[in-house]
């Protein structure tokens, strides 16, 4: 049985629509990675657009390291940036596992991530590469992290575009 969305037109839904499901407050707790935000990245009011003048030069949008990625506006490649926290085991091996979203290749450097004592953060990158050329249409995906106990997986989002198009014409 289909999900549809609420909403006019009916539609059947996708995850834009139906979200990420029920919490699980045991595996919350013990999460495995967390990816943490560093706040001097992000300078509100030119985030939020409240000021003209930006005192420091603002990432993209799809560089914050949020746990999850969307890409509005992929034309060719881009590559995306993030870092991630272990706080289960202090000696911990993750293995990415890649779901690529239709019409988008996605290669992730480092794909294992080893963590000890010592080492708390790891970086990795994602590069999404337009591999069907479609105007405006987004592709779904996932990018899981996974250990002997934890399965840490995020959201991948890919719009990709031809040409820029300030303006629907219906």
């Amino acid at each position: 049985m289909s999900i549809v969305a609420e909403g006019i037109p009916r539609k059947l839904a996708d995850p834009f629509d139906y979200g990420s499901g029920h919490i699980n407050p045991d595996k919350a707790a013990d999460p495995g990675l967390i990816y943490d935000i560093n706040l001097r990245d992000i300078d509100a009011k030119c985030f939020l657009n409240l000021s003209s003048v930006c005192e420091t030069p603002q990432l993209p949008v799809y560089d914050l390291n949020l746990p999850s990625m969307s890409i509005p506006d992929l034309k060719t490649k881009v590559r995306v940036s993030r870092t991630v926290t272990n706080v289960g085991p202090a000696c911990s091996t993750y293995i990415a596992i890649v779901e690529h979203p239709p019409g988008v290749e996605m290669e992730v450097r480092s794909s294992k991530l080893v963590f000890d004592e010592r080492t708390k953060r790891q970086n990795f990158t994602v590069t999404l590469t337009s591999i069907r050329r479609t105007q405006g249409v987004y592709s779904l995906g996932s990018l899981t992290w996974k250990d002997e106990t934890h399965t840490v997986r995020i959201p991948v989002a890919v719009r990709t575009v031809i040409e820029d198009f300030y303006a629907d014409v219906a």
